[in-house]
């Protein structure tokens, strides 16, 4: 059975680009372009999550979500022009799992929709998302995001990523690397992972002194770090 996916947004315009989108994905797609539609949605359709626009007719996003939550533990994602931290804690504390503002990427959208899911319904979702603290590794759709936002990463750097970030803490030879991402061992070319390990840093790392996801364990090769 599909994931089930309620939009919720009153624009015609941004309904006709994330339905086609989200079905493409392997989504099934509900939509609804008001607050009392959408209510009406989640009752007949039990959708997996709910895609909620901030600004609706008759009821407000916020209503619409807050009325939800007395009757149903459905995943909601805010959707919303607001980019104040109020807006976003507003949103949250009325029962929201995540919120994401205009403009985003419809490739951002279905990682979301699958990171959340991931957290709040995992049998309703059988694509293989992990995240690590603020990173969200989309194996299937080979998609990496960083504080909610897309990661361009080579496929070497992909490899080595969800390697290491499938299990944190494990330590990870050169060679081992090397052997994931070509599929054999060269020694000659050990040392090239020291090189994309550099760059892959330098896209997912906060403070490059100290990285806390990609870690060196010297002598040996590389961890992720264990954040959660």
């Amino acid at each position: 059975m599909k994931t089930s996916v309620l939009v919720v947004d009153d624009e015609q315009k941004v309904l006709d680009v994330i339905q086609p989108y989200l079905i493409q994905e392997g989504f099934e797609v509900i939509t609804a372009k008001t607050g009392n539609e959408a209510l009406k949605a989640v009752a007949e359709s039990n959708p997996n999550i709910v895609i909620l626009d901030w600004m609706l007719p008759e009821k407000s996003g916020l209503e619409v979500c807050r009325e939800i939550r007395k009757k149903s533990s459905v995943a909601i994602i805010m959707l919303t022009a607001k980019t104040e931290e109020m807006d976003r804690v507003v949103g949250l504390e009325v029962g929201a799992d995540d919120y994401m503002t205009k403009p985003f990427s419809l490739r951002e959208l279905a990682a979301r929709i699958r990171s959340v899911l991931r957290r709040t319904n995992p049998s309703s979702l059988n694509s293989n998302v992990i995240q690590r603290g603020n990173i969200i590794i989309d194996e299937d759709r080979h998609v990496v995001l960083k504080d909610n936002k897309e990661v361009s990463l080579t496929p070497a750097e992909f490899q080595i990523l969800l390697t290491l970030a499938t299990r944190p803490g494990i330590v990870y030879s050169r060679l081992q690397l090397l052997q994931v991402i070509t599929g054999d061992t060269y020694l000659s070319y050990e040392r090239s992972i020291d090189s994309h390990i550099s760059h892959l840093r330098k896209k997912i790392e906060s403070d490059l002194a100290n990285p806390k996801y990609i870690q060196t364990v010297h002598g040996i090769g590389y961890r992720f770090g264990e954040t959660e």
